[in-house]
């Protein structure tokens, strides 16, 4: 039970990054269609439960220690080299939007430029990157029970105070500007990118598992888990919606709302989960060419980090809006060799 918590924690902490924490996610992808944006968070969560389940089993089942050998094994040669570029490319692209969030996070609530918050992260990233991939796995999942008390507690604040009904609400919410073009494809496209963001380290964590039915288990919990703080962030900041739908990080301005001091610790939190995907990004893009644990290697992730950071000045929001739907259309490739897997599992690997 313990080995099966700290996969579904770790597991939600890989998916849950700048994006997610913030409510910039939420906000674009279910609350911007108001009442039917419950709907669509009960999609992903029934999704997200199984295709969990699916990548732990996959890693576990082949002791995979980069996404590679599962992609192509489960894709096939000509398909898998299409799903393996587009995790290389979702890899890199949302670790530099980590790096974004992360100088957003803290030119939000304490005003500081942005580049210092970005760089901060760069920092923090390199130094645990050195770690072996349990200690990795441990960091991650450390981080997410605060996040849960977090999103927990704004939705209860946020539902208890809310002026109106979520009928009310519903007109202002649907003025929230948004590229995705209605509520299903927007929740479909919202699992595609996520598991597209969170399968290399979920294959990698899965095999560092021995049993497999433990990694199954972890998947599953994890996907229900992340499910639920969807559906629980979505009813928070719906019901906020008039104060806080031009926000870059509606979650964090709730917060600030309750009290700042909440809001400081709040602020510590999502740079805790930014941090949890940004480590998760560029330790499993490096593992996908170097071998981990080599000076090479964490070569390889420094200078990615600093090509990053650079590219990091695009801007979070808008990074967000356009890069995360772009990746959740490619992602589509990948969920759909997942679940083809899912009935016709390859030969397990070891004993």
């Amino acid at each position: 039970m313990k080995n099966i918590l700290k996969m579904g924690s770790a597991f939600i902490g890989i998916i849950v990054g700048a994006g997610f924490a913030s409510g910039q996610e939420i906000l674009q992808y279910f609350t911007s269609f108001g009442l039917l944006g419950v709907m669509g968070a009960i999609i992903s969560t029934a999704l997200f439960a199984y295709l969990g389940m699916v990548l732990t089993r996959l890693g576990s089942r082949m002791r995979t220690t980069s996404h590679k050998e599962v992609i192509y094994k489960i894709s096939g040669r000509f398909l898998g080299v299409i799903v393996d570029y587009i995790i290389i490319f979702t890899l890199f692209g949302v670790g530099v939007v980590m790096i974004a969030g992360a100088g957003s996070n803290l030119n939000q609530q304490f005003g500081l430029p942005s580049f210092v918050g970005s760089l901060l992260m760069v920092v923090l990233v390199m130094l645990t990157v050195v770690l072996n991939v349990n200690k990795v796995v441990g960091i991650i999942g450390s981080i997410t029970p605060f996040l849960i008390i977090a999103v927990v507690l704004v939705s209860v604040y946020s539902l208890m105070t809310m002026e109106g009904s979520f009928a009310d609400l519903n007109s202002t919410a649907l003025q929230v500007k948004t590229t995705l073009p209605n509520w299903f494809i927007s929740s479909i496209n919202y699992v595609s990118f996520n598991i597209a963001v969170g399968a290399s380290m979920a294959l990698v964590m899965g095999g560092a598992e021995k049993n497999e039915k433990t990694a199954a288990w972890g998947g599953l919990v994890g996907g229900l888990g992340l499910g639920i703080l969807i559906l629980l962030s979505h009813l928070a900041i719906f019901a906020k919606i008039e104060t806080v739908g031009d926000a870059q990080m509606p979650m964090l301005a709730i917060i600030d709302d309750i009290s700042p001091i909440l809001g400081i610790f709040m602020a510590f939190v999502l740079y805790g989960m930014i941090f949890n995907t940004a480590v998760s990004m560029f330790y499993s893009f490096g593992a996908r060419f170097v071998q981990i644990d080599t000076k090479k290697f964490n070569v390889f992730v420094f200078v990615t980090l600093i090509i990053g950071f650079c590219l990091s000045f695009v801007g979070f929001t808008k990074l967000v809006a356009y890069f995360y739907p772009l990746i959740g259309y490619l992602g589509l490739f990948l969920v759909a060799a997942l679940i083809f897997a899912s009935f016709k599992l390859p030969t397990k690997v070891g004993k």
